[in-house]
């Protein structure tokens, strides 16, 4: 089924032209003329993928006709979408967003933003309903686990185990649920909205003054909307890792060195800021997802530079070697791997927040000390994974750190068959 949109404006006209701008992207499309005639298509349909609502309609207006949208508890997963031809003061937007809304449009309509930002939720609706197919998998393996353990009751050791897996499976379905939920949030709203704003005043700061911008001014304003760019890809490829799943057509032999030296290179202003040293020793060349090898490189470089000491210039040594590692099979194969370290001479951390730095919004320090969202070296730890790998830390406090990223040579590993 085609995902649905729910389209809701007092002017047919004003209708007509969202839908004529949508029309091609595949979309089933609901429209209402008034809040109440959307309040009673709600009441029998829940499955939208997202609601585009005009501010001001008579009788009930968009920020009324939320809040009642919103009491219902089968209707709080649809976001809302306000547009408006009114520039809002900041009490008007923040009455907009506490209503429940997860985004402005202003008119007249922008098609090509419009489209951008109804694909973003839409991509997110899909994401989440993929996730609920998933749980209801999970829900039946477990049922079958149950069955199995009343039919193995004369089992003792048997039904034990079974019962162990099936509290691993509920363990890791409840863990998913709360970690792609948070994560959801996030990405559609604490992220797309101040990325939002530097796309547009970048724009509007390139419009109205590029004829008296020197080539030095331009150039920032060329790499501040390329930045932006690189982020809005960022948040697609982090919304991918909320589901792993490897894609094996994505993977190629590519030489680590040439990743690196992307990453340096995009990070080059921050480096020289930094007044940094960074050693890169040769490293091989792996089967791998380049662009998920560059955000992991690009987070772990950029930590390194974020807690370096003060008055301490930073010295940042990437290197690699061969080691042996069991794998977690029946068979305790011990297969080849190459471990890449990235070691630093930052402020380090205590060695027993090793394990925990790696879990999603987990952060050692205050946020008014070090800039970020606690989420790079999660994201990292997915990236390997999905390499069939694995990271681990060493730390001292005040003597700088060093990550360890450990990825088979022979990808992929061979893996454990019934």
């Amino acid at each position: 089924m085609p995902p649905k949109l729910l389209l809701v404006d007092d002017r047919e006209d004003n209708l007509m032209s969202i839908e004529a701008i949508l029309g091609t992207d595949g979309y089933r499309f609901v429209k209402a003329n008034s809040g109440r005639q959307a309040l009673k298509i709600l009441l029998s349909e829940f499955d939208f993928a997202l609601i585009l609502m005009d501010v001001k309609m008579p009788n009930l207006n968009g920020f009324e006709t939320a809040e009642l949208i919103y009491e219902r508890e089968k209707l709080k997963h649809i976001p809302i979408i306000f547009i408006t031809a009114n520039n809002f003061g900041e009490e008007n937007i923040y009455q907009g967003y506490k209503s429940g809304a997860v985004d402005y449009i202003y008119k007249p309509i922008n098609p090509d933003l419009l489209r951008a930002k109804v694909s973003v939720f839409v991509d997110l609706y899909k994401k989440n309903h993929m996730l609920l197919q998933q749980e209801q998998s999970l829900k039946s393996i477990n049922k079958s686990l149950e069955s199995e353990i009343k039919e193995r009751i004369a089992s003792e050791d048997k039904v034990k185990e079974l019962n162990y897996k099936l509290l691993q499976n509920i363990e890791r379905l409840e863990s998913a649920n709360k970690e792609l939920d948070r994560f959801a949030f996030m990405a559609s709203h604490d992220l797309q909205e101040p990325l939002r704003k530097i796309i547009t005043f970048s724009d509007r700061l390139y419009s109205k003054y590029n004829t008296r911008l020197d080539d030095e001014a331009d150039m920032y304003i060329n790499r501040i909307q390329g930045a932006a760019e690189r982020m809005r890809l960022l948040i697609k490829d982090i919304l991918t890792l909320s589901k792993i799943m490897a894609d094996r057509d994505s993977f190629v032999e590519t030489n680590l060195n040439l990743v690196v030296n992307e990453v340096l290179s995009e990070i080059d202003c921050t480096i020289k800021e930094k007044g940094a040293k960074i050693l890169v020793e040769k490293l091989p060349s792996l089967h791998i997802n380049p662009g998920l090898m560059r955000s992991l490189f690009r987070n772990l470089i950029g930590n390194s530079l974020k807690y370096s000491k003060k008055n301490v210039k930073p010295i940042i040594r990437i290197s690699s070697d061969i080691s042996f590692e069991r794998t977690k099979n029946e068979r305790d194969i011990r297969e080849k791997y190459c471990r890449i370290h990235i070691t630093d001479n930052g402020i380090g951390f205590d060695q027993k927040d090793s394990e925990q730095i790696f879990s999603i919004f987990k952060r050692l320090h205050f946020s008014n000390e070090f800039e970020g969202t606690g989420i790079g070296l999660a994201i990292c730890k997915k990236i390997t994974e999905q390499h069939n790998g694995f990271i681990s830390a060493r730390s001292k406090i005040d003597e700088g750190s060093t990550f360890i990223v450990s990825l088979p040579v022979n990808f992929p590993v061979q893996t454990e068959t019934n």
